[in-house]
């Protein structure tokens, strides 16, 4: 039974070590959740311009643009799967990957061929695994993006939609990510970012504003060469930061459920390891209460 102890007090040692690394890490998730947030709530103004900007040139102009028109000389799409860097997240990345293998295979039933791109250690290694191409990838701290890999990651796409069919083109964008709703709740969320549809909000009830005139200098088109592509990476990276903060969210959730059922196993083998003590304490007194008895016997 003294083996028993040993290994008892092991377990516990092990599990107590495991406890303190759990719960640093959803320190480490709560800390940067709320900057996680502020960075989403900050963004949202820029997103809501630049939205009202190409809504007010698509509305008042009847320029056609590769950005905004449907491509048929190819049934190539890319999807973008945005996942984390690291673990310890909970189902967080393995809800993002189930989404995805449902959007490619509706998209392959349509009969498109589907082009991956993965954004995060965990979607890359996924695939790679399991031996499936992936057209791009980007490893960037999925915790805390940046405009940068938000715009590297936009022009590839940029570039895969612009392309032409025999250089690889895609006639489709869609983004898998996961949409922060609040510390509890993150959905896993599908967008087709390309072909854009812009879509003008609508005015409240009872209210009729008088929708202005517009002049574009030099020229639609030109106005729209430039909005265009930085919509996209606006839309991009807003993609990524309620990405982060889901991650963070999550991550923070399970770690702290984690450190609860360390404690359970803490609690437990205590428990193993006192009733094992007990016995060989139990034992002994046994064993010279029946040497005493053979002794005075004889």
């Amino acid at each position: 039974m003294a083996g028993s102890q040993r290994v008892y007090k092991q377990r516990i040692k092990s599990t107590q070590s495991l406890k303190k690394m759990f719960r640093a890490q959803e320190l480490i998730a709560a800390s940067r959740i709320g900057k996680a947030r502020d960075r989403t709530a900050a963004a949202s103004p820029y997103a809501r311009a630049i939205t009202r900007a190409v809504s007010a040139v698509a509305t008042h102009t009847s320029t056609k643009h590769p950005l905004t028109s449907e491509r048929t000389d190819t049934n190539r799409v890319a999807v973008l799967v945005v996942a984390s860097d690291r673990g310890m997240a909970g189902a967080y990345s393995a809800s993002i990957i189930r989404e995805t293998e449902r959007l490619v295979e509706r998209l392959v039933a349509e009969g498109k061929e589907v082009a991956l791109y993965g954004a995060g250690r965990r979607a890359i290694s996924y695939y790679t695994f399991r031996g499936r191409e992936l057209a791009g990838s980007w490893s960037y701290g999925s915790d805390a993006p940046n405009s940068e890999v938000a715009g590297e990651i936009a022009d590839a796409l940029l570039g895969a939609f612009l392309a032409p069919a025999a250089e690889g083109g895609v006639s489709e964008l869609h983004i898998v990510y996961t949409q922060f709703v609040n510390m509890v709740t993150q959905r896993p969320r599908v967008v087709r970012m390309l072909p854009l549809e812009v879509v003008e909000g609508v005015a409240p009830a009872g209210k009729h504003d008088v929708l202005p005139l517009y002049d574009f200098e030099p020229s639609p088109e030109a106005v729209l060469d430039e909005l265009l592509p930085r919509y996209v990476r606006s839309r991009i990276f807003s993609c990524l930061l309620e990405a982060a903060a889901s991650e963070l969210a999550a991550r923070q959730r399970a770690m702290h459920t984690a450190t609860d059922n360390a404690e359970d196993l803490i609690r437990n083998y205590t428990r193993l390891a006192n009733q094992a003590r007990q016995a060989d304490i139990t034992q002994e007194i046994s064993e010279i209460v029946s040497g005493a008895d053979a002794l005075a016997a004889s």
